[in-house]
């Protein structure tokens, strides 16, 4: 890799990474908001909730406008207003006597710039590299997500130690640099901006789902739960790593970094031996789905915090082991000119189930935590039962 591109290739690294502290950094200090918001359980879930609702949901049109318009023209404006919405955010932690509906409305902000701007990253990505490069630069790329949801709950308590609206004003100061880097530094490719309008867009998908759509949709639902419950669970013990076992601060985010590690690294390892073992991407998801509802009746019965986290490790690893099929099967069940919209669809899905679960562990957990764990082992269950069903492995699509 040449020197410029390799400037260039770190900035756009930049980018997944930010991305990420999204919500995993927040998590760490989900009691301290609570306390000093007064909050309930519920309350502090959506905080999640208005990020990643507006950012699922603004997902496939900014695919659609960065082929039309061009990359960069959506990705840069896009960092700079998911860094002013933690401003908004941390000013109104800082000047207001009741911030959290102007709280509120930072983090839907910082949710607008958020919608598609990994993926846009990752199109720009392909656009500067070919062939070889291009999957290395892919993997690369996502192996800064990777990185980013491991050490996002740990910056978050670190910087929370200071004051715990800290970790807003962070956005900024972290993504205005990468923003100002993709404009100045990262040479988009020229190519033919597509003329395709929204309408045939629409077509394009309602096609898509005609002939795949029971495929997709249980993939997509695999997906959506197994994140969904990450987040949820991870919300919750944020709250209890405190009250029950007297763990805070730094300690406390290596404590909650400790599943999301095991996501991580079980997600690279999965994805690796799949693409030589494409014919195991169904068992794979089955697998982990059924892993992780067993985790889920079983980890209740603990209440030591060392067997709890090895349960909350073993539940990081059957989640890491759906992605990597999941994300195969909806990239091969179609060809390469429908394949933009069903993985953008994909990211919408992965963000309502980010979305949902803070909040609706938040109410479960009302009625006391058996019940929170075993309506989430439910629905991981059903999750199972749709992929043994519906789930094909496909053939290879150009």
């Amino acid at each position: 890799m040449k020197k410029a591109t390799a400037i260039q290739f770190a900035v756009l690294c930049g980018v997944p990474f930010v991305m990420v502290l999204g919500n995993s950094m927040l998590i760490p200090v989900f009691p301290q908001m609570k306390e000093a918001m007064n909050l309930t359980q519920f309350q502090v879930g959506l905080i999640i909730t208005f990020f990643s609702l507006p950012a699922g949901i603004l997902i496939p049109f900014a695919g659609f406008l960065s082929d039309r318009f061009g990359r960069k023209i959506i990705i840069v404006p896009a960092l700079f207003l998911y860094g002013f919405g933690g401003l908004v955010s941390g000013f109104a932690a800082l000047l207001l006597r009741n911030p959290f509906p102007v709280l509120l409305a930072g983090r839907v902000l910082q949710g607008l710039g958020a919608g598609g701007t990994y993926q846009l990253a990752m199109a720009l990505t392909g656009d500067i590299f070919q062939s070889e490069e291009r999957t290395k630069a892919l993997g690369l790329l996502e192996a800064s997500n990777g990185l980013g949801k491991v050490v996002s709950p740990i910056l978050g308590a670190l910087v929370a130690m200071i004051i715990w609206y800290a970790p807003f004003f962070l956005y900024s100061i972290v993504t205005y640099p990468i923003a100002l880097g993709v404009w100045l530094l990262v040479k988009q490719p020229k190519h033919e901006k597509a003329k395709e309008s929204f309408k045939e867009y629409w077509q394009k998908l309602c096609e898509v789902f005609r002939t795949k759509g029971k495929v997709l949709l249980a993939s997509y639902f695999s997906g959506m739960v197994v994140l969904f419950t990450l987040f949820g669970i991870m919300s919750w013990v944020s709250d209890i790593l405190e009250s029950d076992h007297q763990i805070f601060g730094l300690t406390k985010g290596f404590v909650l970094a400790i599943p999301v590690t095991a996501m991580a690294l079980t997600s690279y390892l999965s994805g690796m031996w799949l693409s030589k073992q494409p014919q195991w991407s169904k068992a794979a998801i089955i697998a982990g789905t059924v892993g992780a509802t067993a985790v889920l009746l079983i980890t209740p019965l603990f209440t030591n915090i060392y067997p709890f986290m090895l349960m909350l490790l073993q539940l990081g690893v059957c989640i890491g082991a759906v992605l990597p099929p999941v994300n195969a099967i909806i990239t091969g069940a179609t060809k390469a000119d429908k394949r933009g919209i069903v993985t953008s669809l994909y990211g919408t899905v992965r963000f309502f189930g980010v979305a949902i679960g803070p909040p609706l562990f938040g109410l479960l957990v009302q009625h006391g935590r058996w019940t929170m764990f075993i309506s989430a082992a439910g629905v991981t269950a059903l999750a199972a039962i749709i992929a043994g069903l519906l789930i094909t492995t496909p053939q290879k699509q150009e």
